[in-house]
């Protein structure tokens, strides 16, 4: 009941690794945190910062996929909902900024629970459509509460001069919150991997490999299944909050189908079946948008191409076929 779907993906064996994977996280927040002082350019941390929130968006695209192997075309609803929590939080209900985030990550993470309970056992692209309505469902709203949101003109969020005892400009500076973004982030990725080697883990990755066997076993698969999609849109929710510190204005655009679409097309390009692949998607998403924007205002052809091709070509993603080919050299000493 506990084998994973594919030896490709499957955690390591050696007990080794269970140490190894916290070092090599503390390897990563050390180098993310001296970034910031060997990079000149304001450009590039912020582009920096925003691959990096996107990153945790992406990462919960392919926490939902790996874990209930279906895909969302609607999880910009969870990411904005929290971006309008923290905004309308401070703005209409006059609530403490920290009290204001915790309920941006709350409350999309129960309503993702509670939808899940109904939606969870629909498959393939019906499951997509849905999300793919959630999402549309509160753009539509966001547009039309023009007395709440402002509308398409967005919103600015107007933050205490202090949070979390710090001051709260530290989270409109590039240098600031790309550590703070980073931190998160691959403290996200080592939980997800401690995850998926616990006893929740491998039994959802058993779940998704047979469910009618589980089920027959005496497993509740649809409770576990909409606690995966609940703890995906706590993932987007946290991007949302990040978000919301980091440009302290949103906009209904936060909530629209372009968003889910770029976060799937990360998750596709890094590998969904990696738990970093998303993040790594994301990584080369924004630094090829940059890039290739410099020479044509076609870069979303170009992108729309690449995806194709590894989709058809690499379907386990450029982090998967790294992945692989890292196992490969390392196969003899390990094995």
């Amino acid at each position: 009941m506990e084998a994973v779907v594919t030896r490709a993906y499957a955690p390591p064996s050696s007990h080794a690794w269970q140490w190894r994977n916290p070092l090599i996280a503390g390897g990563f927040i050390a180098g993310g945190v001296a970034l910031p002082a060997l990079v000149d350019s304001r450009l590039l941390m912020t582009l920096l910062v925003q691959a990096t929130i996107n990153g945790i968006l992406a990462l919960s695209v392919g926490t939902l996929f790996r874990f209930n192997g279906v895909i969302s075309f609607g999880h910009a609803a969870f990411y904005g909902l929290a971006v309008y929590i923290v905004a309308l939080g401070l703005k209409v209900a006059g609530m403490p900024a920290e009290l204001a985030i915790a309920l941006a990550l709350v409350a999309p993470t129960c309503l993702a629970f509670v939808v899940g309970l109904g939606i969870v056992g629909i498959p393939g692209a019906a499951f997509a459509m849905l999300t793919l309505a959630l999402g549309q469902g509160l753009y539509e709203a966001a547009m039309k509460a023009r007395a709440l949101t402002n509308g398409e003109d967005g919103m600015e969020i107007v933050f205490p001069d202090r949070m979390f005892g710090v001051d709260s400009t530290l989270f409109q500076q590039p240098d600031t919150m790309f550590v703070i973004c980073w931190v998160i982030l691959v403290l996200t990725v080592l939980g997800l991997a401690l995850l998926t080697r616990s006893h929740f883990g491998r039994l959802a990755l058993a779940i998704r490999g047979n469910e009618e066997r589980a089920r027959f076993v005496g497993y509740t698969t649809r409770v576990r299944r909409a606690a995966v999609l609940a703890l995906s849109a706590f993932l987007a929710a946290l991007a949302g909050v990040l978000l919301a510190l980091y440009n302290a204005y949103t906009s209904p655009a936060v909530l629209s189908a372009g968003v889910s679409g770029e976060a799937l097309i990360m998750a596709i390009l890094g590998g969904p079946q990696l738990v970093w692949g998303p993040t790594f998607g994301a990584l080369l998403y924004f630094f090829f948008k940059d890039i290739v924007g410099d020479f044509t205002e076609h870069w979303q052809a170009m992108i729309g191409l690449c995806v194709v091709g590894v989709t058809i070509l690499l379907p386990e993603g450029v982090g998967g076929l790294l992945y692989n080919r890292v196992l490969a050299l390392m196969g003899r000493r390990i094995g």
